[in-house]
């Protein structure tokens, strides 16, 4: 069995991604790494290529900044790294430059790619979710945050990114999945607020136009963490290699109390799944087997 790891990324450096800490927490499991390094304004592509050379290859790419409906970029950057997979892979490990695996978690990655690499009606494997928001301490648990994503896929013609990159489709189908007993920690909503500003307004560049942005974007020099409701401490433990960018934590915020209250339809809806496990009107861009 071999395993491809593989991301896309640009401007990490600019945009304070960690994208280091999500190369290296999946990379004890990857027999390569391919990450396509987009046209950066900043030392990104020095940055990866110091992580370890002999597992990571790096594919030079340009944005095409015309894709600016529905963050059709992200997944055509996404298609270019998988692309660059090894044909002789077996599964291709996806991972975002804002999310990182627990290490923990990775005994349970191995075996249930090695469980299910000789069944070709497996086309992927799904992991569980964690949105920290603000803070590290912090987590977003209301139903506008999704709960599960396709992460590995079998490397076989027809799977391609799917919309904004969040998932993928087989010939425009959803990918027949079995669930890992593991987690993504999704790090994107976790910066200090200059810098998570500065990140939004780069970001909705690839999904909208000119009049939205200067209609719905703020300029503001910080970003409002106090803008969504729902969020629980976090009391467990972060991975090992994000410890040292914890350490470095700059800023402080603990949410408010009355903005963040849930209003009573989002209570209700939390109630039913926090009772029954099932989250009403849930989109799922797979399908469990």
């Amino acid at each position: 069995m071999k395993v491809s790891g593989f991301t896309f990324v640009r401007n990490a450096v600019k945009f304070d991604y960690p994208v280091v800490e999500a190369i290296r927490s999946i990379l004890p499991v990857c027999d390569e790494f391919i990450v396509a390094t987009g046209n950066s304004d900043d030392a990104t592509r020095s940055v990866i290529a110091s992580v370890d050379p002999s597992k990571i290859r790096i594919i030079d790419t340009v944005w095409d900044d015309d894709l600016r409906v529905g963050g059709r970029v992200l997944a055509a950057e996404t298609n270019k790294a998988l692309d660059a997979v090894s044909d002789d892979s077996t599964w291709a490990f996806y991972i975002q430059a804002d999310e990182v695996v627990p290490e923990t978690c990775l005994p349970a990655i191995q075996a249930g790619m090695e469980q299910w690499k000789d069944n070709p009606l497996v086309e992927g494997l799904l992991f569980n979710y964690l949105h920290f928001f603000g803070s590290y301490d912090y987590v977003a648990s209301s139903r506008d945050w999704y709960r599960r994503e396709v992460r590995i896929i079998r490397k076989q013609p027809g799977i391609r990114s799917y919309r904004d990159a969040q998932g993928f489709r087989k010939d425009g189908k959803k990918l027949n999945v079995k669930p890992l007993e593991a987690w993504m920690y999704h790090y994107g909503w976790v910066k200090s607020p200059g810098f998570q500003q500065a990140k939004l307004e780069s970001f909705h560049k690839h999904w909208h136009d000119d009049d939205w942005l200067k209609n719905n974007v703020p300029e503001v020099p910080e970003f409002d963490y106090n803008s969504i409701s729902g969020l629980k401490p976090f009391t467990g433990n972060h991975p090992e290699v994000m410890k040292q960018r914890i350490s470095l934590k700059n800023w402080d915020f603990h949410p408010d109390p009355e903005k963040n209250k849930l209003p009573f339809i989002q209570k209700v809806f939390q109630r039913t799944e926090d009772l029954m496990g099932w989250r009403i009107g849930e989109y799922k861009n797979y399908r469990i087997i």
